[in-house]
């Protein structure tokens, strides 16, 4: 697989107080992400992801160190168009993203934008909003629809822009149980269209399906595998105020009681069937 993204000792600070020393977020953070790949970013609060995030479309540009998109240098200016084009990007608050009164509007701002002709933007609109579940939505305003449907509409925005990858920043963070639920079912969705999804987030749960977890702490990757491989680790991502998934930790109470079970079976049905199995 080619590599879409590719971080090389990536620093990067945010200004301090005057007489204090400026805050240093990211301290040499090396990455490659291949595309068509699903990665999750975990951490806890400021562990740094979010600010790796908003490097990958030079939102911020680096203080020390490269950040290449496709092989594109983002702090070259007149690549900056092209790098945006291949890497949307979804945040927390989906009302910072909305700008008109229709929905359907809304989503054809970014295409529109980018100069698309208004045919394609027409297919590329309706195509986007039946991917999120939000086609029958398109004539209504989105400041009546729930948060769940903002964020929806929000993803949609991005998805007409047919990026290579799409990078989501906590996207989850505001929304109600049925709301997070949705935007994770829509990111699997994305991944079997073989679009590269970043998720960065601190729901362990929401890295279970991600073909590789890289977990972030004090600015640094600590951890890069499976999210199986990763979760192995109980104590030392408890240490970094992380946690695990409910299956991991009850797999790993039972171990330390004698038992010896597979910390790898994340799912439930995995969980109840690696449980089933030593005791059957």
């Amino acid at each position: 697989m080619s590599k879409i993204i590719k971080t090389e000792n990536l620093v990067y600070s945010y200004q301090a107080p005057e007489g204090e020393l400026p805050i240093r977020v990211l301290d040499g953070v090396d990455i490659e992400i291949e595309s068509g790949t699903f990665v999750a970013v975990l951490g806890h609060n400021g562990s740094g992801k979010s600010t790796f995030a908003k490097h990958l479309n030079g939102i911020l540009l680096p203080e020390g160190g490269t950040v290449y998109i496709e092989g594109m240098n983002t702090q070259d200016e007149k690549l900056i168009l092209e790098i945006r084009r291949r890497i949307g990007m979804v945040f927390q608050n989906p009302d910072n993203q909305i700008v008109s009164n229709i929905v359907e509007e809304d989503v054809a701002f970014a295409p529109e934008n980018l100069g698309y002709p208004s045919d394609d933007i027409r297919i590329r609109v309706d195509e986007a909003l039946k991917v999120v579940g939000m086609y029958e939505y398109r004539d209504h305003a989105p400041h009546l629809l729930s948060g769940g449907q903002k964020q929806r509409i929000a993803i949609a925005g991005v998805l007409a822009m047919a990026p290579a990858c799409v990078v989501f920043d906590e996207p989850t963070a505001m929304l109600d149980p049925k709301g997070r639920a949705d935007v994770v079912n829509i990111i699997h969705k994305m991944r079997d269209m073989g679009t590269t999804v970043v998720l960065i987030t601190h729901h362990m749960d929401e890295t279970i399906d991600a073909d590789r977890l890289v977990v972030m702490a004090d600015g640094k990757v600590i951890m890069d595998g499976t999210p199986a491989e990763v979760f192995c680790h109980v104590e030392e991502l408890r240490e970094t105020r992380l946690d695990v998934p409910e299956t991991v930790d009850i797999l790993y109470e039972l171990n330390k009681e004698g038992y010896d079970l597979d910390l790898k079976a994340l799912s439930v049905e995995e969980c109840a069937q690696e449980i089933y199995n030593h005791f059957n």
